[in-house]
């Protein structure tokens, strides 16, 4: 990676399309990634957990049976087992059979298309600390020697501490659904450039109180035109849209 990102040096697009296509595909799979691509976005959004045996994949939930046809705790199956699964059919006829993504499938298609990625490291309960290291891990193997790495973020304070210290060249950011107190104090502390908020937290104080401190500033999820211009008055910096077939990406 030739130049680190920071706060100053921000390479990431405004855009990113959330689980790789919003709702319009099963979320966090490969076709979910092609069809946000097909509406013109360059920077895409992914939920990343472990495998039983150690094996990164994309997947939002603890379980599994609300976005395939599997059942019980993903992170208690082998990735042998879990890429058996169907994670299409439940959205639509049209993707059924689609199988859930390696983490390594989906970087080798972002990096051959030269796309940005936000990886959220998602851990199953209990394994913050080693998913934050395994992620940031195969990223720095996969995007070596690339300009751009991904945006590794989390809810997880502890999987980023995890990510710093396997990997401390990763841009961290993160993710935040309340402000405590101690917000830009945790992000600081985590080493972040960014903070990515619920996009309701973000106002005029929120802003101010962020980029003086020196972060970059992204929302999520935010669907609605209303939203979409006070973020961009605000001086925001990213976008998360289910949206990608309301909103044009800045290309």
């Amino acid at each position: 990676m030739t130049n680190p990102v920071t706060a100053a040096n921000w390479p990431y697009p405004r855009w990113v399309a959330h689980r790789g296509a919003g709702k319009l595909a099963p979320e966090n799979t490969l076709a979910s990634f092609m069809l946000g691509a097909s509406h013109g976005y360059r920077m895409f959004e992914c939920d990343v957990k472990l495998s039983a045996d150690g094996i990164p994949f994309l997947l939002h939930d603890a379980t599994l049976e609300r976005t395939s046809n599997g059942k019980g705790v993903a992170g208690e199956l082998s990735w042998e087992a879990l890429a058996k699964l169907d994670a299409g059919g439940w959205h639509s006829p049209a993707f059924a059979a689609e199988g859930l993504a390696s983490f390594e499938h989906i970087a080798r298609f972002c990096l051959d298309k030269g796309y940005f990625l936000n990886i959220e490291i998602k851990p199953t309960p209990g394994i913050e600390s080693r998913t934050g290291t395994v992620v940031a891990n195969e990223a720095a193997r996969l995007w070596q020697g690339t300009a751009t790495p991904p945006l590794l973020t989390s809810f997880q304070p502890l999987s980023l501490e995890a990510a710093r210290a396997a990997q401390p060249q990763l841009p961290r950011g993160l993710l935040l659904d309340e402000l405590p107190a101690s917000w830009l104090e945790t992000a600081a502390g985590l080493g972040c450039v960014a903070i990515v908020c619920n996009h309701k937290l973000w106002n005029a104080d929120t802003v101010a109180q962020a980029k003086k401190a020196g972060f970059r500033l992204l929302s999520y999820t935010v669907n609605d035109e209303a939203n979409v211009q006070r973020l961009l008055a605000l001086g925001t910096d990213g976008i998360i849209t289910d949206a990608v077939n309301v909103f044009k990406p800045d290309l």
